[in-house]
This record gives C-alpha cells, sequence and structure tokens, in this order.
C-alpha cells in the first residue's frame, strides 16, 4: 500500500471515529447530549401562582414535590390538578414530610415527626398514604419519590428497599452529574439551589453538557415563601438559558427521565 494512500485510509478512519464518538454523545440522553430536571419541593404557593406559568411559558415540564398535609396543597387541589394535566409532574414528598431530627441543625424536627424513632413500616405506610392521594388527584401510577431532608432512614434502618416497588426512582440531596450507566435511580443527584445567581445556574448546566450528565435543580423557593430560596429573576433566567440550548438538552420531569434509566437497565 502507497503511503498516501494508508495515509488517506488512516485520516478517514480517525475523522469516523470522531463522528462516532459526537453520535455517540448526542445520544446520552434520550437524543441529546445533557438532561435537566427542574424539580420544586414543598409544595408552595408560589409554585401555583409564579413557577407554572414561567415554565408554562418555556414549553417545559416540571416535578413537583408535593407534601399532603400543608394548605397550599390541601386547599388548591383543583389547581394542582391541572398542573397534572398540563403535563408536570406531581412527584411523592410524603404527607407530613418527617424527617431525622437528631444531630445539629435538626432541632425545628419536632418529635412525632422525628425517622429516628419511626420505624421503616410506618415510613413505607405514610408514603404509600401519600402515593393514593396522588392518584386519586392526577390518575397517575408511576412517579418518583424525593426523600423528605435527604433522610432514608426511619430508626436507623433503610427504608430505599421497601419503597422501590412504589416509584420509578427517587431524588436525593446529594450533589452530582451522573452519565446514564452511572445514576442510582433510587438516590438521584441533586443540586440544592439556594440564593446562586442566574450565571451560577446557567454553570451548573454547562458542567452537564460538558459531562454529558444530568443535572438536578433542588428548587423551594422561587421569589419567596421559603427559607432556602432563589430570585425569579435568577430562576427565569435559567429557563432562558434551557430555551436556547435545546438542541444539547433533554429538559424532562424525574419520573420520564427515571423511566428512561430504566428502560436502558
Amino acid at each position: 500500500m502507497r503511503p498516501f494512500f494508508r495515509l488517506s485510509v488512516g485520516v478517514a478512519l480517525l475523522g469516523l471515529s470522531a463522528f462516532s464518538h459526537v453520535c455517540l454523545a448526542q445520544d446520552l440522553w434520550n437524543g441529546k447530549r445533557a438532561a435537566v430536571s427542574l424539580t420544586y419541593d414543598d409544595s408552595l404557593n408560589i409554585h401555583l401562582d409564579s413557577v407554572v406559568p414561567a415554565l408554562n411559558k418555556h414549553g417545559f415540564r416540571g416535578t413537583f414535590y408535593v407534601t399532603i398535609a400543608p394548605e397550599p396543597f390541601a386547599k388548591r387541589l383543583n389547581e394542582w390538578r391541572a398542573v397534572a394535566e398540563q403535563g408536570h409532574e406531581l412527584g411523592n414528598h410524603t404527607l407530613f414530610h418527617p424527617c431525622n431530627g437528631q444531630g445539629p441543625g435538626r432541632e425545628w424536627v419536632s418529635p412525632d415527626r422525628d425517622l429516628s424513632s419511626w420505624t421503616v413500616a410506618r415510613m413505607s405506610a405514610h408514603i404509600q398514604a401519600a402515593n393514593t392521594t396522588l392518584e386519586a388527584l392526577d390518575g397517575k401510577t408511576e412517579r418518583t419519590l424525593a426523600y423528605p431532608c435527604g433522610d432514608t432512614t426511619a430508626g436507623g434502618e433503610s427504608y430505599i428497599e421497601q419503597i422501590k416497588p412504589l416509584f420509578v426512582g427517587a431524588r436525593g440531596v446529594v450533589i452530582g452529574y451522573p452519565t446514564p450507566e452511572q445514576v442510582n435511580r433510587y438516590n438521584i443527584a441533586a443540586h440544592m439551589i439556594h440564593g446562586q445567581s442566574g450565571e451560577q445556574l446557567t454553570a451548573l448546566v454547562d458542567e452537564a453538557i460538558e459531562r454529558g450528565a444530568l443535572v438536578v435543580f433542588l428548587f423551594h423557593g422561587v421569589g419567596g415563601e421559603h427559607n432556602l430560596n432563589v430570585s425569579a429573576e435568577a430562576h427565569n433566567r435559567l429557563l432562558d438559558y434551557l430555551s436556547t440550548h435545546g438542541d444539547q438538552l433533554w429538559v424532562a420531569p424525574m419520573v420520564d427521565i427515571a423511566q428512561f434509566l430504566k428502560a436502558k437497565e
């Protein structure tokens, strides 16, 4: 084989390899380079009044991890039903948001909602009751769970195995940028949002694109109503950025992402 021919073949193969690598990267997340899930905890009034309209304006669907007992959920059931009808996920965030009350910074947890004194059976029944309420509202049989306070134990024992049959996936609170093969479907990494600027939020998206990864945003207040809060301006800056990068990003509710991951297993 003449040297020039060998060089030409080598360049062609190198180009094909690079092309294949790009195509593979683009196919990681439902045909896109990276995935984004926008999640909102604690069934706040601001979610109905401001967040849902902002998401709908951009054509995005989010996951609202609702706690059943608080007034913003219990007194606005028809509005939450409409949220589900618009394609957003009503995720399970339990009936009363019990957390482990032991350790520094958990003094606010009341004794009756302290997971350190609960049993796995009690927590599982509590979560199942919330699921039943949500199914009665939206008719859905598949959804995801957000662990309250990120706690996955009751009485010191993990309850993850007990709730797996109830959900297609669950969101945790540990920061990460997992690729599809790295995701722990029952403790999906998330980024807690509190006080970040719009530029800091979009930087998380850039990192996910660079890594070919999933980035999950964990919001509470958006423009107020919670001590964990981000400004409405920063949130809108993020949504605008996601819109302009639609060729690279799959923006989807957590349930869609979990179903996608399950199908790949």
